[in-house]
């Protein structure tokens, strides 16, 4: 197991302070300015799970309320609203200097047989025949300042391949299709629990992105100001993150200062496992 991985999965592993009171570490993640919002929510989803037994998530949705400190750690109270026959539900606060910065609910549900079907996924290169994301900023770091650049050669613990990666400094307008393959090959062996919410840290990776690229912006190209607002995530299958899967996205709707964006997760073979969908802040900057 590489350095990258052993962090990121100790950033998930929260202390137990009291009944439905959990800790966690703000730093680790994404972003050395603010905590990367896959981080908060795959803390929310982790202690969550710590007071539910033997029923898997089946969905959630968070609302980020304040950016988090990565300097501080996050305070996570889990209310256990509801332990029904079929259907658990938890609602989780995360807190920092006694005020929230995100709000998630979630539902989990006991396994049962039901009717069967999926849209197709969609058809795109294999991921080996593509450049590996870390590779394409490596080749392009020169062009950033050197202070940036430590930050973006930095080890991850996932491994990324864009389907139709840009310039990150001179992006063209282009479709809002926005598609990715990832893998954590440290998820082997990791139950299903750990895997939903590995799945859940990285499904907000490049996901507001869709939303940038008709209108020619990266995050590393000034131009709108941009955070995420809320997050929505639905599991359908059993997760293998150790092995390839195909983040499909776009955004059918920008206006009023927000982007409406969206993906299906699918393993390397066509299993849908995963949607997603999120708003994030996409405000013009006026110069």
């Amino acid at each position: 197991m590489t350095d990258t991985a052993r962090t990121l999965l100790d950033l998930l592993d929260l202390e137990e302070l009291d009944t439905n009171l959990f800790r966690g570490s703000g730093s680790g993640g994404e972003t050395p300015t603010r905590i990367y919002g896959g981080q908060v929510i795959a803390q929310a989803l982790t202690a969550a799970y710590s007071t539910v037994s033997s029923r898997l998530c089946h969905s959630l949705h968070a609302y980020f309320i304040r950016p988090g400190d990565p300097s501080r750690p996050v305070i996570y109270e889990v209310d256990p609203a509801r332990d029904g026959r079929s259907f658990t539900t938890r609602r989780v606060v995360a807190m920092q200097n006694g005020k929230q910065i995100l709000n998630l609910a979630a539902s989990f549900h006991a396994q049962e047989d039901g009717l069967d079907h999926q849209h197709g996924m969609p058809r795109v290169p294999a991921p080996e025949s593509l450049e590996p994301r870390h590779e394409i900023l490596k080749r392009n770091a020169s062009r950033f300042a050197p202070e940036k650049q430590p930050e973006l050669l930095r080890p991850r613990p996932f491994e990324i391949r864009e389907v139709e990666p840009r310039d990150p400094l001179e992006p063209e307008k282009t479709s809002d299709a926005n598609q990715m393959w990832i893998r954590m090959e440290a998820a082997k062996d990791a139950g299903p629990e750990l895997q939903h919410v590995l799945l859940a840290y990285v499904s907000d990776f490049g996901l507001l992105g869709s939303s940038m690229r008709p209108h020619g912006l990266t995050f590393h190209k000034p131009g709108a100001m941009t955070a995420s607002l809320d997050h929505a995530m639905w599991f359908h299958s059993p997760i293998q993150l150790q092995n390839w899967h195909l983040y499909s996205m776009d955004a059918p709707f920008t206006g009023n200062g927000r982007g409406f964006n969206r993906g299906s997760i699918y393993t390397e073979d066509g299993k849908l496992v995963a949607s997603v969908a999120q708003e994030g802040l996409l405000r013009p900057l006026r110069f």
